[in-house]
């Protein structure tokens, strides 16, 4: 094995998924020297594995069913989807897992690639051990900035690594349909997943541990996002555990802790994320290996002064566009410190705060119907001390929602702060409101008065007039 001697920088980024080449991207454009360390395919988990071939895998989806709620389009989308060539699209998403091109998009900004596994060896200090067994010590003048990611989380059961269940990386990329797919989870992989292979031709059997789906957003939103599913054929069962998996003869026997006995041709485990961190050497900074890394708004980890976390690993809010907006702040934060500013612009809002992580994180989730929310809902909203009123509207008050569809289910729900009259939190539901959601998201992060709401006009007849009816049922009642 040959040892290179020691390369300095001043920023080294140890993983390359979006969060890591955005950070990359802010301290290169800083002036800053930046290696960026990867030991799996530049452009991660959303590239390869989650955002991209997931979604390309619903869009289709999600199509046809709007289609069939227009007359005069519904009769000609009523056949099945044809799944090889949704698969091939997904697989154009993925560049056929193939990274060059994100290669090529970090060498323009000019930073320097290590592929191989980085490991912590001490302070400002890694190594990279490449794929041909070449060893590379990369010291970082000013930080080092963990963007390692999470990765699925499975249940300790018996013999479950011999029934090799399918994880959110199976289920995005698989080849064809199973016939017969259980999921277990009731959060947005699975609710995605079951979308997409009930509609790819498989049979879906979901498993829900807790009384309803999607248990972070408002309560409606599991409910409507439920009843869907169960309308398009998949088998929802909610209170339902697994105790035990086996694999005979190719097929998956999954028993319930009710005694039921689910025979499957494959399991997906949507259970929760863990942070990957067990062997990048956070012993030898002092920090527990496989632990998620607590950071300020800034995104340094706390007790260090070289040391930054972004994304998943911090464990503020596991969803890549998130990651990205801390990916943009950690790096803004540390071109300042390396110039010497003073003060960094640390208050809520600020240059160097990630504030939004806390008051104004946005999320889509893509079944049919969308579900989207951003901020607070009631219940947070409630216990975090506000004093708070909800407002609920269906969108089929909404004109712009029945031109989308025939049949346009959906509600609308916003938390206002009865202090400040701003808004905390916003829940959409329905057929194409994933588009909707940015206009609450400005909303909230911009802490925009109601008074000043009601000025902003929606065009007519469009779903975003839901904003006027929300606006009107809260001055009226």
């Amino acid at each position: 094995m040959t040892e290179t001697d020691s390369i300095a920088y001043d920023v080294v980024v140890l993983g390359a998924g979006p969060v890591g080449e955005n950070v990359a991207d802010r301290t290169r454009a800083a002036g800053l020297s930046t290696a960026v360390v990867e030991s799996e395919l530049v452009g991660g988990e959303c590239s390869y594995w989650a955002c991209m071939p997931s979604k390309a895998l619903l869009r289709p989806v999600i199509a046809q069913a709007d289609a069939r709620r227009l007359p005069g389009l519904s009769q000609a989308v009523q056949g099945p989807l044809d799944a090889a060539a949704v698969l091939a699209r997904r697989d154009e998403y993925t560049s056929h897992w193939q990274d060059d091109g994100q290669v090529g998009w970090l060498d323009g900004i000019g930073a320097d690639l290590y592929r191989g596994h980085g490991r912590l060896t001490g302070p400002r200090t890694l190594e990279v051990t490449g794929p041909d067994g070449v060893r590379h010590v990369l010291t970082a003048r000013h930080a080092v900035v963990v963007c390692t990611g999470s990765g699925a989380q499975l249940p300790d059961l018996p013999g479950l690594a011999e029934v090799k269940p399918w994880t959110s990386r199976e289920a995005t990329s698989a080849k064809a349909a199973p016939g017969r797919l259980v999921v277990v989870g009731g959060g947005v992989v699975a609710t995605e997943m079951a979308t997409a292979w009930q509609a790819l031709g498989s049979r879906v059997t979901l498993l829900v541990r807790g009384k309803g789906l999607l248990s972070r957003m408002e309560p409606f939103a599991g409910e409507l996002v439920a009843e869907a599913l169960t309308e398009a054929g998949v088998d929802v069962r909610t209170g339902t555990s697994v105790e035990a998996v086996t694999r005979r003869n190719g097929a998956v026997l999954v028993v319930t802790d009710g005694g039921d006995r689910i025979e499957a041709d494959e399991i997906l485990f949507a259970t929760g994320r863990t942070p990957r961190t067990d062997d990048i050497g956070l012993d030898t900074v002092g920090l527990e290996p496989g632990s998620w890394l607590e950071v300020d708004d800034s995104l340094r980890v706390t007790g260090s002064e070289w040391l930054y976390a972004v994304g998943d690993v911090n464990h503020r809010a596991l969803l890549t566009h998130q990651g990205k907006y801390q990916a943009r702040i950690a790096g803004a934060a540390i071109a300042a410190r390396a110039s010497g500013v003073p003060h960094l612009e640390s208050h809520p809002w600020g240059a160097h705060a990630a504030t939004a992580d806390h008051a104004a994180v946005p999320q889509v989730v893509f079944t049919d119907p969308e579900a989207a929310a951003v901020g607070l809902s009631l219940a947070e909203a409630e216990q975090a001390g506000h004093r708070v009123r909800a407002v609920d509207v269906e969108f089929s008050s909404v004109a712009g929602a029945g031109l989308y569809a025939d049949g346009y289910r959906g509600r609308a729900r916003m938390v206002v702060d009865l202090e400040r009259e701003i808004l905390l939190g916003v829940t959409f539901v329905g057929p194409g409101v994933g588009e909707l959601i940015h206009s609450a998201s400005i909303a909230v992060a911009g802490q925009v008065p109601i008074s000043r709401l009601w000025h902003a006009v929606p065009s007519y007849p469009t779903i975003s007039e839901v904003w006027l009816r929300l606006l009107e049922s809260y001055r009226d009642n």
